[in-house]
């Protein structure tokens, strides 16, 4: 029996384990900086930056879906799905269609705009369940990003006069 539900704070060790399950299957094994604690005040403080869904069988967290409200200069409100990851052992049976399903559920009763998520361009999997469900994969688009290093040196290049 496979129940979706709201995470809760005394998830986040088991959902630590599938964050770090996923940064394995995409090569950045030694990538994740996140604790349990950061999950646990991020998620469930006064002003909670993430929401997750988790799929649980059997007493244990099989999966997840984590996201958060972005907004659209073009269209308004949207929830931007950070990751859906599903268990090596739970895969095949329906678990990442569920956790999918209840995060668009969820974007529908909120009225966002549209739901958006990123995937590898060699995960044809995914990319394959995406499209099959309905998505539309994006290839003429690229990620930008400043890690957090990257942020020290744009900083350290405005100098004190201008900070």
């Amino acid at each position: 029996m496979l129940t979706i539900r709201l995470a809760t704070e005394n998830d986040m060790s088991q959902v630590l384990q599938l964050i770090q399950e996923l940064a394995i299957f995409e090569k950045e094994p030694d990538a994740v900086e996140v604790t349990i604690e950061d999950l646990k005040n991020d998620g469930f403080g006064t002003t909670p930056a993430f929401t997750a869904f988790v799929a649980e069988k059997e007493g244990a967290v099989v999966g997840l879906a984590l996201f958060y409200y972005r907004y659209s200069t073009w269209k308004g409100k949207t929830i931007h799905l950070e990751d859906l990851i599903v268990t090596e052992t739970a895969r095949g049976n329906g678990v990442g269609k569920a956790l999918l399903t209840e995060v668009i559920k969820y974007g529908y009763t909120k009225k966002v705009k549209r739901i958006e998520w990123n995937v590898l361009d060699w995960n044809t999997p995914a990319i394959e369940f995406y499209e099959s469900n309905g998505a539309a994969v994006l290839r003429d688009w690229d990620v930008v990003q400043l890690n957090e290093q990257g942020i020290q040196n744009y900083i350290n290049r405005l100098g004190d006069a201008n900070f």
